[in-house]
């Protein structure tokens, strides 16, 4: 993938999360969402779609021409935005008014276009609509790249708009659960996405450097830099939306055991080899506060094993018994480096501090790292 879209799609989702979580208008919000995925497709006209009850699909935001003579369109079911918005995979074509597929549901207002592309808008249970953007007649396809990237950056930016939504749904929920849902969804889903993305942006960044323009390798370094100050606020809106009186309920149980599978997976795309994972005893009803420390500690120490060991083998364990749980994650590697900004680690001794646990890192350039964290239950 071209590591300037993909920095620039980062970018872009990581606007959209600030927006959405600022308590703006969610029209503002809809209209940046579909603006930045004209730019990103570099299209002559992107329409984001909503989906009714009927599965018909309503255009709510537009980027483009011919702008505001299709707010509010209406398109079937059955036509291809529509098929994508119940579930369907993305559809693309080089010319929407002759691929069978499309050329039935074009409406007058679009049919001066060709090529075409349209993404789901959201994921899972949380699909929201359609993302489509538009060339006109005559103009080069969409490639498969741009729209995986407009794929992966539609999924995102519906999750986000769901979670901003959520606040609202009070009829539903009592205020402080619904901040607790929210608060849950950023840590597990937000934070792990833009955790992943940055990593393979500070992958490409090391293993191309010599390849890169000085000025593209600086940009590279701030779009991760911002990535990580992005992760760092997120955690930080998720501390303020928990509030004493949730801490005082008994919340969902979490399977650390899946998380941890999902952490290490993520870690082996990026380090080219899979780590060993070793669990022992029952993970499967760690109490939600307590696995959030360890999932943090465990992809803060396997971030740190991707971006700085030059490891060849990586081994986590995690074991709980009935009195504690503790994660040991070792690397062969050369150590975390002495100017390497530590504030991730610095978070993790807060968090055992403030939890009642114990943190310790021990890291050497002849015997590799060793980080552990340990919590009481």
């Amino acid at each position: 993938m071209d590591p300037t879209l993909a920095a620039r799609a980062l970018a872009a989702a990581t606007e959209i999360t600030t927006t959405a979580l600022s308590d703006e208008d969610p029209a503002a919000v809809l209209g940046s969402v579909v603006r930045h995925a004209a730019e990103l497709a570099r299209a002559d006209l992107g329409l984001l779609m909503t989906r009714a009850e009927d599965s018909t699909v309503v255009v709510e935001a537009v980027a483009g021409t011919p702008g505001e003579n299709v707010l509010g369109l209406v398109l079937p079911a059955e036509s291809a935005a529509g098929r994508v918005a119940q579930g369907a995979e993305s559809v693309v074509t080089a010319d929407v008014t002759t691929d069978p597929r499309t050329a039935p549901y074009v409406p007058r207002e679009l049919s001066g276009f060709g090529p075409f592309a349209a993404a789901p808008f959201g994921s899972g249970g949380r699909r929201l609509g359609v993302l489509t953007v538009y060339r006109e007649r005559g103009s080069e396809p969409f490639s498969e790249e741009t729209v995986e990237v407009l794929t992966a950056f539609a999924t995102q930016a519906g999750v986000v708009l769901a979670l901003a939504e959520g606040a609202n749904a009070r009829h539903r929920v009592t205020l402080y659960q619904e901040r607790e849902r929210i608060a849950r969804e950023l840590h597990d889903v937000i934070v792990q996405r833009l955790y992943a993305a940055g990593m393979q942006l500070d992958r490409v960044r090391r293993r191309m450097s010599k390849r890169f323009a000085r000025a593209d390798e600086a940009r590279l370094g701030e779009a991760i830099d911002q990535l990580d100050e992005t992760i760092e606020e997120i955690r930080g809106t998720v501390r303020a939306l928990r509030s004493p009186e949730l801490e005082q309920q008994q919340l969902p149980a979490t399977d650390l055991a899946e998380s941890a599978r999902a952490e290490v997976r993520i870690a082996g795309e990026l380090l080219g080899f899979p780590p060993t994972l070793e669990l022992s005893g029952e993970l499967a009803d760690i109490p939600a506060e307590r696995a959030d420390h360890i999932r943090a500690a465990l992809r803060e120490a396997l971030s740190n094993v991707v971006r700085h060991s030059g490891a060849s083998e990586c081994r986590v364990t995690l074991y709980r018994d009935a009195g504690e749980i503790r994660l040991r994650v070792r690397d062969n590697g050369s150590g975390v480096p002495h100017d390497v900004a530590k504030r991730g680690l610095r978070h993790l001794a807060e968090r055992a501090d403030a939890s009642g646990g114990k943190f310790y890192l021990n890291s050497s350039p002849s015997l590799g790292t060793l980080v552990a964290f340990d919590l009481p239950l």
